[in-house]
């Protein structure tokens, strides 16, 4: 400090250039110090009075039970079956068109038309026709006359060369005529059976019971055969057959069923597969398997009353195989799949989940068969398993009935059955609210 005193016997141009330093102010400090303090005051302030942070609840909760839907392994049939796509096919569709050139002077059906086999549907100018019929007739009339006399004449002629009266050979000359006018007479009857065919094609009827579509050729236009233009369709409807598809693999058990004698369900459900169209059974199955789809073609038969379904209607087809009896069944959505394979969450009494590997058997819409790894009345988890571990502690959010696990599988929390929620669950729009606490502080 003594460095930087000036001396007041020096010049001012000695002092000029050189730094002068001021005295610290004895506040500086001081207020330093408070305004560490205010901010230290501050700080506690709002974390004291921050509200506190709400913890995470439901499924996403970081402690405590996982709340969960379990439903219960049962007993029950369950059916095996094909699921296939389908095509609706008529058992019979014909046609309408002459077998005779001529002019169509009537139509006497209406389209859309439910008609009988023989009913009458359209005329042909018949007049061309009978013409030639009664041509022929007259034809047919002369040459018998002919005939007739040729025989008498024969029969002379045989009598006289019996007492040598004529030579041998002007009987035997008489005898070929006969035959040649036999001969001319079949010709003839040919013909006049020929014309009546003709004419009775004039009058077209239906050839099979079913429906008539649209009318395509109109009353006054000139017709003929191997025309490209047909009079109209007639389709059968009652009954009417399904054809669909199966893989290769799946024929052998549906052979051995219908060697056996076994007449096989078969139901059609519409395109969205929800809506039960028609039920009636296996009527055949093609005589070779597609080698570019490897699947082969099978028939099925319904009666088709009211009409359900309609040529070119595509539909899903469910062929039953078989029924298994007395499995134990439980929810699709109980399956899990991960590394183990598929497995399941059991429900042990201590509320706490156990992996259980399980070996499935054939499925029936939302239900499945376990052939191995559970027990009737065991406990599965078939909502909320996302979350769950091995051995995780659990609440079961909903107990199934004891009815049918197929309502357990179909009434989920958010979807109950025909699309309607659960008891207890909110109305669509309204917001779903997490569960509290489980009892007991838990």
């Amino acid at each position: 400090m003594d460095e930087l005193r000036v001396d007041p016997a020096r010049k001012p141009s000695e002092a000029r250039g050189k730094t002068v330093a001021k005295p610290h102010s004895p506040l500086r400090p001081v207020l330093w110090t408070g305004l560490v303090l205010a901010l230290i005051a501050a700080l506690a302030w709002w974390i004291h009075t921050r509200p506190a942070p709400k913890p995470p609840s439901g499924r996403f909760a970081l402690s405590g039970p996982m709340p969960v839907v379990a439903a219960p392994a049962q007993k029950g049939d369950i059916d095996i079956s094909y699921n296939a796509l389908g095509t609706v096919t008529p058992i019979a569709t014909v046609t309408v068109q002459t077998q005779i050139a001529g002019q169509l002077v009537a139509v006497a059906f209406t389209e859309g038309q439910e008609v009988k086999a023989g009913d009458f549907l359209a005329q042909i100018d018949p007049r061309p026709y009978q013409a030639a019929l009664d041509q022929y007739a007259g034809q047919l009339q002369r040459d018998q006359a002919a005939l007739n006399e040729a025989r008498i004449d024969l029969a002379r002629y045989q009598r006289l060369a019996a007492q040598n009266a004529i030579a041998k050979q002007q009987a035997e000359d008489q005898e070929y005529v006969v035959h040649q006018g036999e001969g001319t007479v079949k010709l003839d009857q040919a013909l006049v059976d020929n014309a009546k065919l003709n004419l009775g094609y004039c009058r077209i009827v239906a050839p099979v019971d079913g429906r008539i579509g649209l009318r395509q050729v109109d009353p006054g236009n000139y017709i003929q055969v191997g025309s490209a233009t047909a009079i109209a369709v007639i389709t059968k409807l009652k009954p009417i057959s399904v054809i669909f598809t199966l893989p290769e693999d799946e024929l052998p058990a549906v052979m051995k069923r219908l060697h056996n004698g076994a007449q096989l369900p078969v139901t059609a459900y519409d395109r969205s597969n929800i809506n039960l169209l028609a039920t009636g059974t296996l009527a055949a199955v093609d005589s070779a398997i597609d080698q570019t789809t490897g699947t082969v073609k099978l028939r099925a038969q319904f009666a088709n009353d009211d009409e359900t379904l309609f040529p070119n209607q595509f539909v899903n087809a469910r062929l039953l195989i078989d029924t298994l009896k007395d499995a134990t069944v439980i929810p699709t959505a109980g399956v899990q799949r991960g590394q183990p394979g598929t497995f399941v969450y059991l429900v042990k009494p201590d509320d706490t989940v156990a992996m259980q590997k399980v070996t499935l058997g054939p499925q029936d819409g939302e239900r499945v068969a376990i052939s191995k790894g559970l027990s009737p009345d065991d406990k599965v988890v078939v909502d909320g398993a996302d979350k769950l571990r091995d051995g995780a502690k659990v609440s079961l959010r909903q107990e199934s009935g004891a009815g049918d696990p197929t309502d357990t599988a179909a009434k989920t929390p958010r979807q109950g059955r025909g699309g309607k929620p659960p008891p207890g669950a909110p109305a669509s729009g309204q917001p779903q609210q997490a569960p509290g606490p489980p009892a007991g502080g838990q």
